[in-house]
């Protein structure tokens, strides 16, 4: 845990907030601090900075907050995924916050099985829990926003169009003729199951003007396939 999450529970005033969950045990076991130490900290969604240890004991923490940092930039690629299994689909958020993605579209694909939808992890509380590890690995603040849509073609004729007003579209292929290095600037990236795209979603998606980017010649699983096409925006 890289940074201390605050949510709106936790203030006792505007400058004082209390820890008795988790994020204390972390405070008392892992970090050790001595009264008066200043930890990283967070408001969720919101700005960073520090909070002074005014109290600790074996069950609750009370820091003093100040908060003059904003949080970090967004990355410039937004990430259209084809649903994946749930336990990947866990790896799949802790990275989209790690790295700072501003949104996140979960979509269905021919090669989706639609019992992934029924994962306990889609659930508004599991969501936010996933993201949130993200965050705190990273140091950031701000999760990633997470739309879910259930059907490949509406996605992509209806509202993919307004998505791409202002960004490029990528989707992300084996075969394609040039290399997903070549995304410049603000871009929607879409990657599919381990399986990849049918022929169908590719042509579809490439006639609303999404242009074909491969990562290499070699197959790779999903998370691996996610980090490495963020990467290609980082610096």
């Amino acid at each position: 845990m890289n940074i201390i999450l605050l949510r709106p529970e936790d203030w006792l005033d505007s400058s004082t907030v209390e820890l008795r969950d988790r994020r204390h045990v972390h405070i008392r076991d892992v970090l050790k601090p001595q009264i008066g130490s200043s930890l990283k900290v967070g408001k969720l969604g919101g700005a960073r900075g520090t909070g002074v240890v005014t109290k600790l004991t074996h069950d609750e923490s009370q820091l003093t907050i100040s908060l003059p940092q904003p949080p970090p930039p967004r990355h410039a690629f937004d990430i259209a995924l084809a649903l994946p299994r749930p336990k990947m689909l866990r790896r799949v958020l802790r990275t989209t916050a790690e790295m700072g993605v501003e949104h996140l579209h979960l979509i269905h694909g021919a090669r989706v099985e639609k019992s992934f939808w029924q994962s306990p992890l889609l659930q508004p509380g599991r969501l936010a829990e996933a993201l949130q590890a993200g965050l705190e690995r990273s140091g950031d603040t701000v999760p990633p926003q997470v739309h879910m849509h259930r059907f490949f073609k509406p996605f992509i004729e209806d509202t993919a169009p307004a998505l791409l007003k202002d960004r490029h579209g990528w989707i992300a292929h084996q075969t394609a003729a040039e290399p997903l290095s070549r995304a410049k600037g603000k871009a929607l990236v879409m990657l599919g199951p381990e399986g990849g795209f049918v022929p169908f979603e590719l042509e579809l998606a490439e006639s609303i003007g999404f242009t074909g980017g491969h990562l290499g010649s070699r197959t790779l699983s999903v998370d691996t396939a996610l980090a490495a096409a963020l990467s290609q925006a980082l610096g």
